[in-house]
């Protein structure tokens, strides 16, 4: 059962980090709105995207996994930070997609670091 449960919690933060650099990557409208209310954009925007493909290629390798959840625990605290003091919950209409996408990604990285220390 543990076993499973760390494999969706490695897999989650993965996936749903991998699956934004599309955006961020591609120049999509939303990506760029967010970096540019941010101040960051567009070296921000690929600056985050190579830390995020990082931290979840650290994630599905066991021996790095620990690494990959930290690295994604700071990128989420981040874009939740910014969410919160910058941007809003609902960026663009999204229905607070992103910021709940991004809390999802903090918890299960939260969580899988605190499973995982006890491993030896």
């Amino acid at each position: 059962m543990k076993k499973l449960v760390v494999i969706a919690l490695k897999w989650v933060p993965a996936l749903i980090m991998l699956q934004t650099l599309f955006y961020k990557f591609s120049g999509a409208e939303e990506s760029i709105f967010i970096f540019s209310a941010l101040g960051v954009e567009p070296y921000g925007r690929y600056v985050v995207g190579v830390l995020e493909l990082i931290a979840s290629i650290l994630l599905v390798l066991k021996k790095y996994d620990v690494y990959g959840g930290l690295l994604g625990v700071l990128l989420m605290s981040g874009a939740l930070a910014s969410h919160v003091l910058v941007l809003g919950i609902e960026v663009n209409n999204d229905g607070g997609l992103l910021f709940a996408l991004a809390l999802i990604t903090l918890i299960s990285c939260s969580f899988l670091i605190l499973i995982r220390r006890t491993d030896k």
